[in-house]
């Protein structure tokens, strides 16, 4: 059942060295505009310390809190970025990741491989960035394949399969979020937010094109 648009919902980003700027943008960047009409939800960043975090292209976020301190959250969505090919061998990520309920995890654009290497994708549709970029021999739609082990991947903007959501490349970081924020709050309060950040047709068109799994 959707919550009333006063009900308080926490969303936990996690974050680590190389993640791409605009999947920060594309969650903690929709949160913070959905505050203006949903008052009590409200982001963090989560890194395995807290404090700087150099993202892809050199530009440096602060880290609310480290893996140790994180609190309790609605969902946690981990982000993607080249730095995941560190993160996909990181004893520490994946400890953290295993500790959270399948049903309160997320992923953008690569950070399902993360979660692919934590066992958490093992027998799900997924999906995630479709397309190869820059000396990548592999695109990760492809890769992630092989990464968990019956995993069924697919095109798509948004995949939801029994609670664990993955969202596609890049900007569908928005579309994710967006799709968290209607589990949360409906799909009435997750529409006027989609129009709030003028991304409704767009919202719509990559629906249309891409579609949204949910199973």
């Amino acid at each position: 059942m959707a919550r009333d648009r006063q009900a308080a919902a926490r969303i936990g980003v996690i974050v680590y060295g190389g993640v791409e700027p605009i999947d920060i943008g594309g969650t903690v960047g929709v949160v913070s505009m959905a505050s203006r009409i949903l008052p009590n939800i409200a982001s963090l960043t989560i890194a395995e310390n807290p404090g700087p975090v150099v993202l892809a292209g050199g530009l440096t976020i602060i880290a609310d809190e480290g893996f140790d301190t994180a609190p309790p959250c609605d969902v946690f969505i981990v982000t993607g970025g080249p730095g995941w090919r560190e993160q996909v061998k990181d004893a520490a990520m994946l400890a953290f990741l295993k500790t959270i309920a399948p049903d309160r995890l997320a992923s953008v654009c690569t950070g399902a491989l993360i979660l692919a290497a934590a066992g958490a994708l093992d027998g799900h549709t997924i999906t995630t960035r479709r397309s190869a970029v820059g000396a990548e021999p592999l695109a990760p739609l492809a890769l992630i394949g092989t990464m968990a082990s019956g995993a069924m991947p697919v095109t798509a903007a948004v995949v939801e399969d029994r609670g664990i959501v993955t969202g596609g490349g890049v900007s569908l970081a928005i579309d994710a979020t967006l799709h968290l924020i209607g589990r949360l709050y409906g799909e009435d309060a997750r529409d006027d937010v989609a129009a709030i950040i003028e991304y409704d047709r767009a919202f719509a068109a990559n629906r249309a094109a891409l579609g949204h799994v949910i199973g």
